[in-house]
Order: C-alpha cells, then sequence, then structure tokens
C-alpha cells in the first residue's frame, strides 16, 4: 500500500510540473505579442503546404494526355560505324534533338515510348523485301545485338515505355494504341527516323486513329536527305500535323 502512495505521488508532482511548464510558455509568448495557437502555412504562403501540389498538378496537368514516341533510334539506323545496310545518313545529326526532346518531355511529366525493331536472326519477321539482309546468324537490328541497341546517349529510364515493332507504323500488329488509350492519352509528340518510313507511317496511323494533336518535330527526326525529309514534313502539315522545331515546342 505504501509503494502505491509513493507512486500516486510522483506522478502528482509530474503532472504539477507539466502545468507550470506549460503556463509558463503561454505567458512568455502572450506578453510577447505571438499567438498561443501554433501558425501552419496558408494558401497565400510561396511554401504552403497547398499551393505547392496545385502548382505541380497544374504542370503535369497540362501534359498528361500527352505522349512522345522516339521511334527507331537504334544504332544500326543512325550510327555509321555499324556499317548497317539500314543506315540513314541523316540520323547521326539528330541523336542530340532526340536526348533534348526527351529530356523536356520527362521535365514535363510527359509518357515517353522508345519504338523500336527488334527481328529474329532469320529474318522471318521482316518485311519480305528486306528479307535477304539476314543470315539466321545476323542481320539489322536483331535482337540482342549491338545493333538493335539505342544510340550512345539514349536511355530508357523508369517510367518509359519500350514498344517492339517489326513493320514501318509503331500501330501496326502492336498494342501501342491500347497502351495510350488506358492511360489517356490524347496527343502524340513523334521524334527520331526515318521520316520517309517509320515516321510517317505512324504519324498517318496516329491521325487515323483519331488522337486530337499529333506533332513531329522537324529537328528532331531526319531521312537519307533533307530533300526527302522536308517533303514528307508537307505531306504530314496537309493532314494537321503540326511541325514545330525543338526550340519552339519546348517553350
Amino acid at each position: 500500500m505504501p509503494s502505491h502512495l509513493a507512486l500516486l505521488s510522483c506522478l502528482l508532482v509530474l503532472v504539477l510540473s507539466l502545468d507550470k511548464f506549460l503556463l509558463h510558455y503561454l505567458k512568455r509568448r502572450w506578453h510577447s505579442g505571438g499567438s498561443i495557437i501554433p501558425r501552419f502555412p496558408t494558401a497565400a504562403s510561396p511554401f504552403s503546404f497547398r499551393s505547392q501540389p496545385r502548382h505541380m498538378a497544374a504542370v503535369a496537368g497540362r501534359w498528361s494526355e500527352t505522349a512522345m514516341l522516339v521511334i527507331d533510334m537504334q544504332k544500326d539506323f543512325v550510327d555509321p560505324a555499324m556499317a548497317s545496310p539500314m543506315l540513314v545518313a541523316g540520323g547521326e545529326a539528330v541523336i542530340p534533338a532526340v536526348a533534348e526532346a526527351v529530356a523536356v518531355a520527362r521535365e514535363r511529366g510527359i509518357f515517353v515510348v522508345w519504338v523500336v525493331r527488334e527481328h529474329d536472326p532469320s529474318g522471318r519477321d521482316v518485311e519480305l523485301f528486306r528479307r535477304h539482309l539476314y543470315s539466321g546468324v545476323k542481320g539489322p537490328t536483331v535482337k540482342g545485338l549491338k545493333g538493335a541497341e539505342l544510340a550512345d546517349g539514349l536511355v530508357i529510364k523508369k517510367g518509359d515505355y519500350k514498344l517492339v515493332k517489326t513493320r514501318f507504323s509503331a500501330f501496326f500488329a502492336t498494342h501501342l494504341d491500347s497502351v495510350l488509350k488506358t492511360l489517356g492519352i490524347k496527343n502524340l509528340v513523334i521524334v527520331g527516323v526515318q521520316t520517309p518510313n517509320c515516321i510517317r507511317q505512324t504519324v498517318f496511323d496516329a491521325v487515323e486513329l483519331d488522337y486530337e494533336k499529333v506533332t513531329v518535330l522537324i529537328d528532331a527526326t531526319a531521312a537519307a536527305r533533307p530533300d526527302i525529309h522536308l517533303s514528307n514534313i508537307r505531306d504530314m502539315k496537309t493532314i494537321g500535323v503540326e511541325t514545330p522545331t525543338l526550340e519552339e515546342w519546348r517553350r
């Protein structure tokens, strides 16, 4: 029994001490002109808890319905050192612009899709007119070989998406449209190679599939010759495709 009384006495002393401390703190706050109620950031504060997410949501919301398709930026298509029969003469020159476009897309929260070719060594999944390029051991963009790798400086990062195609259009016999529509994507920005083949076919399919806005960055895409590139750009403009430069698009 005495031990219980001792414990109660200790608890009583502790409570009284806390009360005195709290009273002393409140008196100091009152006499100094400060509020005795804790203050939290308000909506007007530049660092408020509410204003920051709202601002971030507004920025992300502007681009939440947009995806970037990066088409065929693989070594066999853009790296002369590979000596590939599929090399696009203007491809190497646009690698920096493509890398910059992807960086801007990521900053804006745009969904980035890397569209690549990866073929069977036999060539049985490639177009008929190209099958003679495959020996059963090697060939352009054969899966697992160096030529199928992305160009140096281009990297698929977490949150990006890789799509394998075996024909010109990124939509042909793939699930690309399903993936984009599931994510609520309505607008496309397209970069890569080459303009008269894979770029053009993908763009025309996107228009036919009723994507609301299709944009081709004219200096982040390329063909074998500038005149071929520009004539195909003109064709795409006639069906409502926007064709800004990278600098114009990033503004």
